[in-house]
């Protein structure tokens, strides 16, 4: 199973423009920079999450900001923000089957019948995760990095 890189490039932006927003005007060069993708990409990616109603961009001074609470943007919408595809492409059947074949003439309903509930199963575990609970994990793991430093830091040479 594949989900784009787009996905986690969406999710990492989010994060910034959740943390750095308000302090900053936060454009799509900063994200670029932050993110080690092209601006052009940045800006598509921005774009397509303000069409699906999880970003305000203002040019000028104003910068992105969030349009909806974390706790209100799950993986779901922000997969379907991106790639509206994304589940019908997510698995492949082979085109030309034998029809002569007792598999070969059922195996496309079949296989539509399993995927279906793997594609089910997916959207209801991407939609189990919010923005909100990818921040939480970010702030728990950055508070356990400087938990780390000072414990290495203060022990003895």
């Amino acid at each position: 199973m594949h989900i784009s890189m787009k996905c986690s490039v969406a999710i990492h932006c989010l994060i910034f423009i959740f943390e750095y927003g308000e302090q900053t005007k936060v454009s799509s060069e900063l994200l670029s920079r932050s993110t080690g993708v092209n601006p052009v990409t940045i800006r598509n990616t921005l774009g397509a999450l303000k069409k699906a109603g999880i970003l305000s961009i203002r040019q000028g001074t104003a910068g992105t900001r969030l349009r909806c609470p974390p706790s209100e943007i799950d993986l779901f919408r922000v997969c379907t923000a991106l790639e509206p595809d994304f589940l019908s492409n997510l698995f492949g059947i082979h085109g030309s089957p034998a029809e002569a074949c007792p598999i070969g003439y059922r195996i496309h309903d079949i296989l539509d019948s399993t995927y279906g509930k793997i594609k089910q199963d997916l959207c209801l575990s991407l939609k189990r995760i919010t923005l909100e609970q990818i921040i939480q994990d970010y702030h728990r793991r950055l508070s356990e990095k400087a938990r780390e430093e000072e414990t290495s830091t203060a022990a003895p040479s």
